[in-house]
């Protein structure tokens, strides 16, 4: 008699990396999930646009909810809540789940089964931390399959509650933007760090 773990491919998925999905209003989804709920802000990604040249910038933060698992939003900046943005799949591609594999040469070989069938990888991406490869299924629902570039860090966990803080702040203020978002996190960054020791440089 065959065992699961005996027949398991060489190459196999390790299970739900994140689910993600749009906020229109970042200030109350951070005080649900993270004030509320108690899941810890994990990591935030935060970009000057992506993909196509009229992408909005927006935050991607992410939340731990165990296991390894998470539960991740998007927001852009200046989109307002289901109005037409110019950009049709916008909400679409904010929308899909990511499935976790260990390695290169796992992310490669679906690569590979993806391209050689009736639904070719549509993008391959280094993020800040992870590599992904996305596909639209035959359904129309976006998926990501990624893998680790490093391990995340406590500094990592530090820079995404910095992120989410100012835009906490930000999002409340009239047309928030990328740009104010920089300016109230290095401001934060300062008063966190106001009258720490200056790091010790080697020459």
């Amino acid at each position: 008699m065959s065992s699961p773990e005996r027949d398991r491919p060489a190459h196999t998925v390790r299970g739900v990396d994140h689910a993600a999905f749009p906020t229109f209003d970042p200030r109350a989804t951070i005080t649900f999930y993270r004030d509320v709920l108690g899941f810890p802000v994990v990591h935030a990604t935060c970009a000057l646009g992506w993909g196509p040249g009229d992408h909005p910038d927006f935050i991607h933060f992410f939340f731990d909810i165990g296991n390894g698992d998470r539960l991740a939003f998007f927001y852009y900046f200046g989109v307002e809540p289901y109005r037409d943005t110019g950009i049709p799949d916008l909400l679409h591609r904010a929308r899909h789940l990511a499935i976790h594999v260990d390695s290169e040469e796992d992310l490669l070989e679906y690569r590979r089964r993806l391209d050689v069938s009736d639904w070719p990888c549509e993008l391959q991406v280094r993020h800040e931390t992870v590599e992904s490869i996305y596909v639209t299924d035959p359904n129309g629902y976006l998926m990501e399959i990624t893998r680790p570039l490093r391990a995340i860090t406590t500094e990592d966990d530090l820079d995404a509650n910095l992120s989410v803080d100012a835009l906490m702040d930000v999002a409340g203020e009239p047309e928030p933007s990328l740009e104010k978002f920089y300016a109230r996190k290095a401001e934060l960054i300062a008063e966190r760090y106001e009258g720490e020791p200056e790091p010790v440089t080697f020459a």
